[in-house]
């Protein structure tokens, strides 16, 4: 069960992992982007994939989904999208239905609260840059995106300065245009829980840039930036998906890691610093799948960069990589005596 916001990338990757590791796949794509899920199907079919492989099961995930994963045919589920959505599908799966011979395993990627993480020795333009791409590209709607700019205090005021720039100069506007940098969000439902949050970041910060949503000509939230947000707070907390970024200051390094790793999630997080031993401390203590250094934290490469996180971002099952088509197969030992 493959996300909307990445419609083809990571529903090509479950399916087509699942069919190299010897399964045959109930494909049900998201109710948003179901006519890209049947155009794969179609291009597999094209392709010289026997009748059977792949079988299309389109719909709501509340009606067709629930059914898919209790079903006591269905030995594994591979999901992709909200942490309550993932966490029902985990509960359900464990369930033993009826006629069930088998334990259901379950791949659950889930989102994050992702921060970067910037000290006074980071080099700031770079520093700006990787934060305003991994807080606005696809409009702030990737598990991966910085959602929490966590900067020590004595580089805070400027770091703010440079991201309030570039993410001012951001172009809103048709996706479908090239010039545009900042498209809408996927629908009503997520407008209007986005416009919540900026209801919510109102109170629990200082706004510094947007703070707006219009969805007269389409659902456009503005690129937005909550600075002086106090770490607890739920705009700083919650998967809020969208082009929301919180600004919190720390009193240093020490600080500024305890921060990152206090939340429910552990996808993916960065580093900006110029010194060797924080950022080996980083690699022992940031507690996130996927940490990058002195770089953005999206963009993982597939083969490169296999990916997948903690605690409530999922069962880090690293997809991307070699070692995820294991978890798609069931090992069997067999000796002989000769």
């Amino acid at each position: 069960m493959p996300p909307w916001n990445f419609p083809l990338a990571i529903l090509t990757g479950m399916t087509v992992s699942s069919i190299v590791a010897g399964n045959t796949v109930l494909l049900k794509p998201s109710s948003l982007t179901p006519v890209i899920g049947a155009m794969l199907v179609q291009a597999l079919e094209e392709a010289g994939l026997p009748p059977g492989v792949v079988n299309f099961v389109p719909g709501p995930g509340g009606e067709v989904g629930e059914y898919l994963v209790a079903h006591p045919q269905v030995r594994f589920v591979s999901f992709t999208g909200s942490r309550e959505v993932g966490t029902h599908i985990y509960e359900l799966a464990a369930k033993v239905a009826p006629g069930q011979k088998w334990l259901k395993r379950v791949i659950a990627e889930m989102g994050g609260k992702d921060a970067i993480v910037v000290d006074e020795t980071a080099d700031l333009a770079a520093a700006a840059e990787g934060v305003v791409a991994s807080a606005y590209g696809f409009a702030g709607q990737k598990c991966s995106a910085c959602s929490r700019l966590i900067a020590v205090d004595a580089i805070y005021d400027d770091l703010l300065d440079r991201v309030v720039a570039g993410a001012k100069a951001l172009r809103v506007g048709d996706p479908r245009q090239h010039e545009t940098q900042v498209g809408p969000v996927a629908d009503g439902g997520q407008f209007k829980k986005v416009a919540e949050y900026l209801k919510i970041g109102k109170r629990e910060g200082r706004l510094v840039l947007g703070g707006n949503a219009d969805a007269k000509e389409g659902f456009y939230v503005e690129p937005t930036i909550f600075a002086d947000v106090a770490p607890g707070a739920r705009i700083e907390q919650e998967e809020i998906f969208g082009p929301v970024l919180a600004v919190v200051r720390a009193r240093d390094f020490d600080h500024a890691l305890e921060i990152a790793n206090d939340t429910d999630y552990g996808l993916t997080g960065a580093v900006f610093s110029r010194d060797s031993a924080r950022l080996e401390q980083a690699r022992r203590e940031f507690h996130v799948g996927n940490l990058y250094l002195n770089r953005k934290c999206t963009g993982a490469l597939v083969g490169a960069e296999p990916f997948g996180g903690f605690n409530m971002s999922g069962t880090d099952s690293k997809a991307g990589g070699r070692d995820y088509l294991l978890l798609l197969t069931q090992p069997k030992v067999i000796s002989e005596r000769l």
